[in-house]
């Protein structure tokens, strides 16, 4: 069994900033898939599987808690540009066009018609050093 009574303090922090204005499905679905980018982004941030008492065996997750902000337009356009301008700085985006297509190539068409300047953002994901994200999401507040 492993020791859980001394947590582990992370290098890094994993952020997801949402637009203000998203219904609750949108919120999860653009969670959801922000996330699965992050996920994906590096080898060591998913943990082991997940394994109950009777040994039905779980998919893991990842092993650092995952901050949800909320922003306006303009604070979210901000951060993407600070994240996107790293190196160490791993982002994920969701535009609101991404709601009316089916499938992924479909998403990856509808992001790479539009200007990085111009993208209509309703949320990033961004993976990076503590005090690089804190910076990158200034200005974004708790997701109530």
């Amino acid at each position: 069994m492993t020791d859980v009574t001394d947590p582990p303090r992370f290098d890094t922090k994993v952020v997801v900033v949402l637009v203000a204005d998203l219904a609750a499905w949108q919120e999860l679905n653009v969670t959801a898939f922000l996330m699965s980018g992050v996920a994906t982004s590096s080898g060591d941030l998913v943990g082991e599987p997940y394994r109950d008492a009777d040994g039905t065996t779980y998919l893991p997750m990842l092993r650092q808690p995952v901050i949800v902000l909320t922003a306006d337009g303009d604070t979210l356009s901000r951060a993407r540009a600070k994240a996107a301008a790293r190196d160490d700085v791993a982002l994920a985006i969701y535009t609101r066009e991404l709601f009316g297509t089916s499938h992924d190539a479909a998403n990856r068409a509808a992001v790479a018609a539009v200007a990085a300047s111009d993208l209509d953002l309703v949320g990033i994901a961004v993976r990076g050093p503590r005090n690089v994200v804190d910076r990158v999401v200034k200005g974004a507040t708790f997701h109530e």
